[in-house]
């Protein structure tokens, strides 16, 4: 039972090998191409986010770094072109930042229910950072589902949120309403 020498033998020893590391190997946002950082998760469970600085020579340098942002329940994932694309989320974006929860058109998409019930990485993500300006998401989703041109912003300067419904139009209301995050 000796090893082989031969070519054939080596490469298959080879490849082997590196379908192994892949299949062991760990995400980590420092290793992510900058077009894939956004909105993913290292094997940590810490979510990766692309941060520009400037160079020694004063051009700007973009990189993914780990936050220290952790997500529970979910870890090495990269989101999806789908996801991205229902939700309105652009791979570009630097940080992490609350400030497109003020934007219709962007609240339009992510409430949707491509977005909602579809891609909970980042519905989470921005459950997440509602809940850090005083908004619970489930809530923005539903006031935008009554009343398309109410904002955050509204939300935000009365603290008011949806009434309740009368129990003959609940069952029709509810079906649409979104509920916590689906993680």
């Amino acid at each position: 039972m000796a090893f082989s020498s031969s070519p054939s033998s080596f490469i298959l020893f080879l490849v082997s090998s590196l379908l192994l590391h892949a299949a062991f190997g760990e995400l980590i946002c420092e290793e992510l191409p900058n077009d894939k950082c956004a909105f993913s998760i290292a094997s940590s469970g810490k979510r990766c986010l692309l941060e520009k600085y400037a160079r020694e020579n004063g051009e700007m340098e973009y990189q993914c770094r780990t936050s220290e942002v952790i997500v529970e329940r979910m870890s090495e994932y990269i989101e999806t072109d789908q996801c991205v694309s229902a939700c309105g989320v652009d791979r570009s974006s630097v940080g992490i930042s609350s400030d497109s929860l003020l934007e219709p058109q962007f609240t339009a998409k992510l409430c949707s229910s491509n977005c909602y019930h579809n891609c909970p990485n980042i519905i989470d993500l921005y459950f997440n950072l509602a809940a850090g300006e005083g908004v619970f998401l489930p809530d923005l989703c539903e006031a935008r589902r009554i009343n398309p041109h109410r904002s955050m912003v509204e939300l935000l300067s009365s603290g008011a949120t949806p009434g309740p419904v009368a129990p003959q139009s609940l069952s029709s209301h509810a079906a649409g309403a979104p509920a916590l995050p689906p993680m």
